[in-house]
């Protein structure tokens, strides 16, 4: 592995060779092969943060959460951005550190407000932490960013049964067609985080 060494490199702007790079990383993300995936990353140039970032997310999801978190952790305090901080909050949350998965989450937050990604993460860990109407609000938010489409929608809909908002779950069906197979899902979600509270 090439590249800015251990800590991670801040660049942001990524040249049109790294790109090739890591659009074919992604595309074996895709087809869930994080290992494939991971390979190629670490024969990579790893010149830019976009090379780390994707170093620290494929940490993850082949199980090596203490490699992610000591990558998230130099990125955070280099590079302060927001996709370093929600790195970083993802793997104390999965690691069972749920206090600071949520101080990492807010700061991720605070630094990209317009990100569905991290608004739709912290508002779940909100959620699992019992802080439910700070959960709505990250979580309403998050699908309006999104325009009512993606993972949001099953954290919005258990959000509002866990709060028994009727009217919240009303706007779903009748805007958004939130269909009776989502709607089951969402009462199964709903009562995992009940337990988790």
């Amino acid at each position: 592995m090439t590249g800015d060494g251990p800590g991670g490199s801040c660049r942001t702007d990524v040249r049109p060779e790294e790109q090739l790079e890591l659009d074919a990383v992604d595309a074996q993300m895709k087809r869930d092969q994080p290992y494939a995936a991971l390979a190629r990353l670490e024969e990579s140039s790893m010149g830019a943060e976009q090379h780390w970032l994707r170093l620290g997310q494929l940490y993850v999801q082949t199980g090596q959460l203490s490699k992610a978190g000591d990558l998230f952790s130099r990125l955070s305090q280099r590079c302060q951005s927001a996709d370093s901080y929600h790195g970083l909050g993802l793997v104390a949350l999965k690691q069972g550190r749920l206090q600071d998965g949520l101080d990492a989450m807010k700061t991720a937050r605070d630094k990209s407000p317009s990100s569905v990604d991290i608004r739709n993460d912290y508002g779940y860990a909100l959620l699992n932490a019992g802080q439910n109407a700070e959960a709505v609000f990250e979580l309403r938010t998050a699908f309006e960013l999104a325009d009512g489409k993606g993972a949001v929608r099953q954290n919005l809909a258990a959000a509002y049964l866990i709060t028994n908002d009727q009217a919240g779950l009303t706007r779903l069906k009748k805007q958004y067609g939130f269909s009776p197979e989502e709607l089951a899902y969402a009462r199964q979600l709903a009562e995992h985080i009940r337990r988790l509270q």
